[in-house]
């Protein structure tokens, strides 16, 4: 059920236009936990609850897709405390949240390289993306191990691997669509990054070549969805001409 206020927010300012595929950079849970002296782990699991509650409000605010960068390939960076944390958190969302998901009708899918990754974490996502398969009240994509320059890298390499096979004759645009990890999925009509930072950090840079983007100073963890109603009303009364007049 969404929360009145959110109800509320749909009904006022913006037009009818609604964003099918919304893609969230959600940043800032490790500065929200510093700011109150936690662990930065901490608010890495109050981003994941967060999350959930994103997952079950997009339906009723029109969002058919929502794809949610959790981890980027350039986050092994982090303290080896972080990373095992974040994968602990990963495994515990899936765990958890399988059920919930698959009885809410919301598709979940991965997108990233899965090699770098714990064995038993990629059973786990194998596993949630077949359980899911058949839902479509929401489709949520997680991107995990992910970077824009690695995805275009790795399906270059699967198209250069068709060519040879003599599949494709003329590659264009499309066939390099079809290698990303992406392949199938709508590109998204809106990009957000929470936290205040302007960056779009390695986050689908095909894909979203002619999406909107809003940045916000909200921090993850208090990223809420009446924050997202709100977005979404100011998506509305934009003006999207994809390079026309």
């Amino acid at each position: 059920m969404m929360p009145a206020e959110t109800a509320q927010a749909l009904t006022t300012g913006g037009t009818e236009q609604r964003p099918r595929h919304v893609a969230i950079i959600m940043d800032g849970n490790g500065r929200w936990a510093t700011e109150r002296g936690w662990p930065r782990l901490v608010g890495h699991r109050r981003g994941a609850e967060r999350v959930k509650q994103i997952v079950r409000a997009c339906p009723d605010l029109g969002v058919n897709w929502l794809t949610v960068y959790a981890f980027s390939t350039e986050n092994w960076k982090r303290s080896t405390e972080e990373v095992l944390g974040l994968m602990k958190i990963f495994r515990r969302y899936i765990e958890r949240e399988a059920e919930g998901l698959s009885a809410e009708g919301v598709r979940l899918r991965f997108i990233g390289g899965r090699d770098r990754l714990d064995p038993k974490l990629q059973a786990l996502m194998t596993s949630i993306e077949a359980r899911t398969a058949g839902n479509s009240r929401l489709n949520l994509t997680v991107a995990i191990n992910y970077g824009g320059r690695d995805e275009l890298t790795r399906a270059a390499l699967r198209l250069a691997q068709k060519i040879a096979r003599d599949e494709i004759a003329q590659p264009g645009q499309d066939d390099l669509s079809a290698c990303l990890d992406t392949a199938g999925q709508p590109d998204p009509d809106l990009v957000i990054r929470t936290s205040g930072e302007t960056r779009t950090s390695n986050f689908l840079p095909w894909q979203a070549a002619y999406a909107e983007y809003e940045f916000t100073p909200t921090l993850w963890p208090d990223f809420t969805p009446d924050h997202l109603a709100e977005i979404l009303d100011r998506f509305g009364l934009r003006e999207r001409r994809f390079g026309g007049t």
